[in-house]
Formats: C-alpha cells, structure tokens, sequence
C-alpha cells in the first residue's frame, strides 16, 4: 500500500470512530423515542447504518495493521511496477488513458487508481514503455501500448 493509502484508511478509521459511531447511536436513540420500533423506518435505517459502521469499522482494524507501506518516492525507471503512474493507449480505439497502480484497499477508479490485483494491473507489471501488452476484458481481450511510466 502506498503511504497515502494507508493515512486514508487511517482517516477513514478514525472519522467512522469518532464522528459517525456517536452520531448513528444518537440516531436510534432519538428514533427509539418516537414509540414502535416496528414501523418506525427512521429507526431501521439507522440500525442499518450502524451495522455497516460497524463493519467497516472491524475490517480497517483488521486490515491495517497488517499492510505493507511501500514508499514509492523511492522507485525510479520505466518499467511498471506498483505505485506507477502508466498511460496506455487502446489499440483499436486510439483512445488513451492514465492510470496508478496501487494496493486492493486504495483502489478508486474515480481518481484512475486500479488495484495491483486487477486484470489491467496485471497485464502491465513488468512492461516497459512502448511494449504492446493483450488485457483481458468483458467483450475479449484488448491490446494495449504503454505510452509513458512515470513514478511521483
């Protein structure tokens, strides 16, 4: 996991303890205040909210002691390892796009972080700028060129 991953998960961790735990407990108690449980949906949902907290809460306390934080400051070159910034280039669309390969728990696609476990990130580990690498995908596998690897 890179360093920024791990301080969000911490975050993460700490806000769901200190602000949402204590607010969703309010919640039922203030929902427990307007009579039957049974037919009180304010209450349900947040009984619903409090389990998914709580949830999410025992697998960050499990996952994070347990990750292994590479500093990628210190990782240099052109060849995709984790921690790359990599742009590619569709093959049969022209269409390019940039992505960083980082730990399972610090993927977003919507900030073009892919996991290190996924199709994509596996295809490219290992490549060098301008290798042509096939990517499986839904509707058959696609071909790539690795256009740039950058690591900052």
């Amino acid at each position: 996991m890179t360093p920024e991953g791990l301080t969000r998960l911490e975050d993460e961790l700490r806000m769901l303890k200190v602000e949402e735990r204590p607010a969703v407990i309010r919640a039922i108690a203030e929902a427990r205040e307007h009579g039957d449980l049974s037919e009180n949906a304010e209450y349900h949902a947040a009984r619903e909210r409090q389990s998914f907290i709580e949830g999410r809460i025992a697998e960050l306390e499990s996952v994070i002691p347990s990750v292994e934080v590479i500093d990628i400051a210190r990782i240099t070159g052109d060849q995709v390892r984790f921690g790359a910034h990599v742009t590619i280039l569709d093959e049969e669309t022209e269409e390019e796009k940039s992505y960083r390969i980082v730990g399972q728990y610090e993927a977003d696609m919507k900030n073009a972080s892919i996991s290190i476990s996924s199709p994509l990130a596996k295809a490219l580990l290992g490549k060098t700028i301008g290798d042509t690498v096939e990517v499986p995908a839904p509707g058959g596998a696609r071909s790539v060129e690795i256009t740039a690897v950058r690591y900052l």
